[in-house]
């Protein structure tokens, strides 16, 4: 079984590094998220979002529904803690 695991692992590698082989360099301007997503947002936020801040258009109206998720994960982390940390009161249960 360990060995079929091994196995799997490998594999999994070697199509992970395969796959990585034709993404652009770093900070590539040639890049297509640099060449036909960026100049998008760059010039049409203001208009579409009427967000003076293209920061805040691309977090608060392109990418809200992922901001959110964000949120919550970072919310459910902090009540996890707070309630993991918290001192327990003289006869409460647990």
């Amino acid at each position: 079984m360990k060995v079929i695991a091994l196995i799997a692992v490998i594999m999994t590698g070697a199509l992970l590094i395969y796959g990585v082989e034709d993404m652009p360099g770093w900070g590539d301007p040639n890049s297509p998220a640099s060449s036909h997503v960026s100049p998008q947002y760059i010039q049409q936020a203001t208009e579409k979002t009427a967000t003076p801040n293209i920061v805040t258009a691309v977090l608060a109206d392109y990418r809200s529904y992922d901001t959110m998720g964000e949120t919550v994960v970072v919310f459910t982390a902090a009540i996890g803690c707070i309630l993991m940390l918290r001192k327990k009161r003289n006869g409460e249960g647990g």
